[in-house]
């Protein structure tokens, strides 16, 4: 089986290849070195794309909070109140910024703002305000039950929250409805 066509052969594409490296002309050297130069970056693009995302990663380790099973439902219900300020604050962070890409570009988002910001000062207070009747409410139950050894009451699947909440025309993340949390 040849692999050159008929008129070539092996021997003639050599000495062909020897002429042209023999004469003298100007533009030889220039441009074999840009199509050697060429060739090597397309090899080497093409050797660095072999090696990307290949090697496997180390493995990540997420770590998640646990609570203890004697946690009592007060703490739970502050410790929602502090992830809530925090979620807000990180909130308006990314708003932030957000606004100043939206400045960038020229997008016109004040009047969206203003009326967003309304609505979820409104979602906030009432967050609050359902919380902070939560937490009045297990601060005497516990006061009732004493907590001198008592064990805490099972939390609920938080499903008279959630009815609270749908009521409100709040939809609540299952981290403040106490689900998940045992």
């Amino acid at each position: 089986m040849k692999i050159f066509p008929r008129p070539v052969s092996p021997k003639s594409a050599a000495s062909d290849l020897w002429t042209y490296l023999v004469e003298r002309r100007a533009h030889k050297w220039p441009v074999l070195a840009l199509s050697a130069t060429l060739t090597g970056i397309i090899v080497w693009a093409f050797v660095v794309d072999a090696n990307i995302n290949t090697m496997p990663r180390q493995n990540q380790i997420i770590y998640f909070q646990t609570w203890s099973q004697q946690r009592r439902e007060s703490e739970i219900i502050e410790q929602q109140k502090r992830d809530l300020a925090r979620y807000e604050q990180a909130l308006r962070g990314k708003q932030k910024e957000m606004q100043k890409i939206a400045d960038t570009f020229g997008i016109d988002w004040r009047k969206d703002e203003q009326r967003n910001a309304a609505r979820r000062a409104e979602a906030l207070r009432q967050i609050n305000a359902m919380l902070d009747a939560r937490l009045a409410k297990a601060k005497a139950k516990e006061q009732a039950e004493g907590l001198t050894g008592a064990s805490p009451a099972p939390i609920s699947a938080g499903m008279a929250e959630q009815e609270e909440a749908a009521k409100a025309g709040i939809r609540l993340p299952s981290s403040f409805t106490g689900a998940g949390e045992h």
